[in-house]
C-alpha cells in the first residue's frame, strides 16, 4: 500500500522529525510512506478575514497539487472520529477494495480550504483538541502505524 502524508509547513523540532522518521521506518514492511510538505503561507494574529481566506486558498491550491491519485483523508476537527481499531478497519476496507494509494492531509494553522474538504473522501477528526500541526504529524503517523499493527496482529496495540 502507498501512504502519502501531505502537510502544510515544515517540522522544525529535531525530536519531532526523529519520531516521525522512526514511525516511517516501522511502517516499511506494511506500506511505502511518502511525506510531502507544502509551503506554509505567513499569517499574523489580527490579519483581516480576506487575508486569512487568501492564505487558506493558496495553501489549499498547493495541497490539491500534491495529492496522489487514490483515496484522500483530510484531518479536520469537524470530521468523523475513529478509534484506533476503527481506523485500522477503514484502511483494511480500502486495501481489500483495491485502493492501493491513500493520502492523508494535514492543514496549516487555519485548517484547510473548502476545496480541499470537498476533495476529501473522508474528513477524519482526532477529537476537539488543538495540536500544533508539526506535533500532529507525529500523532498521525503513529496512528497509521498502530492501524497496521492491529491489522497484522502485532503486539504494539494494547
Amino acid at each position: 500500500m502507498q501512504i502519502r502524508i501531505v502537510a502544510v509547513g515544515r517540522v522544525r523540532e529535531a525530536f519531532l522529525r526523529s519520531g516521525i522518521e522512526e514511525y516511517r521506518k516501522r511502517l516499511g514492511p506494511f506500506a511505502k510512506v511518502e511525506i510531502v510538505e507544502v509551503r506554509e503561507e505567513p499569517i499574523r494574529d489580527g490579519d483581516p478575514a480576506a487575508e486569512r481566506e487568501r492564505v487558506l486558498r493558496r495553501e489549499g491550491e498547493a495541497i490539491l497539487k500534491a495529492l496522489a491519485p487514490g483515496h484522500v483523508i483530510v484531518t479536520d476537527i469537524a470530521g468523523e472520529m475513529f478509534s484506533s481499531e476503527e481506523l485500522a478497519r477503514y484502511i483494511e476496507r480500502l486495501r481489500v477494495g483495491g485502493d492501493s494509494s491513500v493520502t492523508f492531509v494535514i492543514g496549516g494553522s487555519l485548517g484547510v480550504s473548502r476545496e480541499v474538504r470537498e476533495r476529501a473522501d473522508l474528513l477524519l477528526s482526532f477529537g476537539p483538541v488543538t495540536l500544533p500541526h508539526q506535533l500532529f504529524r507525529l500523532v498521525l503517523i503513529e496512528q497509521i502505524y498502530r492501524a497496521f499493527t492491529i491489522l497484522n496482529g502485532l503486539p504494539y496495540h494494547k
